[in-house]
């Protein structure tokens, strides 16, 4: 079992097995919802996680898509988008052991900021 919570531990969450896939994300809306370059999520399936500390509030930024947070510190936990059914990503930072997961790729690289130089060498799309 993997833990993670928010920066002031009232939302707690339990992960259960593999992520679905980790993916560094660049869109813009990522970024402004971070207020980073790119935020790392874990993708998983509903039911291989669950809530043991506070309600998370969600932000619906545009019809099909929402954006978890903590209602006490403010902090990013998971984004849910229709493109996905049955997927929540979890912002991998919020991770007891952020260190544990490995990020697979890149995604919505087209977006990425032209200051971002990555030698990582993961696939983009």
């Amino acid at each position: 079992m993997t833990l993670g919570h928010c920066l002031c531990g009232a939302v707690a969450l339990e992960f259960d097995g593999a992520p679905n896939g980790v993916a560094h994300c660049h869109c813009d809306s990522c970024g402004r919802n971070c207020s980073a370059p790119f935020p790392t999520f874990r993708g998983l399936s509903d039911g291989k996680w669950r809530r043991t500390g506070t309600m998370p509030r969600t932000f619906h930024h545009r019809p099909g898509a929402g954006r978890m947070f903590c209602p006490t510190c403010g902090s990013p936990m998971a984004f849910r988008g229709d493109r996905w059914p049955g997927d929540i990503h979890f912002y991998a930072a919020s991770l007891d052991d952020p260190a544990a997961v490995t990020p697979g790729l890149h995604v919505n690289w087209a977006e990425h900021l032209p200051w971002t130089a990555l030698a990582d060498g993961l696939p983009t799309e």
